[in-house]
């Protein structure tokens, strides 16, 4: 189930979603302060462009007690939209029978988005 939902999930944007994540990261890694906030679009390009069969864990992290104060930045500077997008994506999916997995996933996403530093996939 998980490889024909994610070659639906990329055939139908999923591929638009990780390549976004991946500009994103390069563009973040061009800087020497945006390399751990490039690394963690990195971590959302994967998780978003093959979602299906993918398990978020928290506490696998090297950041240790910075974990928290990292996430705070990202989500002031832009975790916050990408978090209310994958919310909004996920509502829009869930309101059919057909979508609820794709809205799941997008669910999934936004927790991802809201807080990345501190959980691995």
């Amino acid at each position: 189930m998980s490889l024909i939902g994610n070659i639906i999930w990329i055939v139908f944007g999923g591929w638009m979603i990780a390549l976004e994540y991946i500009i994103g990261g390069i563009a973040l890694c061009l800087t020497i302060v945006g390399i751990p906030f490039g690394i963690q679009c990195f971590k959302l390009a994967i998780v978003g462009f093959a979602p299906f069969g993918q398990q978020v864990q928290p506490g696998r992290t090297l950041t240790g007690c910075l974990s928290l104060p990292l996430n705070i930045i990202w989500f002031i500077f832009g975790g916050f939209w990408v978090f209310l997008t994958h919310l909004f994506w996920g509502v829009i999916f869930c309101i059919t029978i057909i979508g609820i997995p794709f809205g799941m996933q997008h669910f999934k996403l936004a927790g991802l988005a809201f807080a990345p530093f501190g959980r691995g996939i």
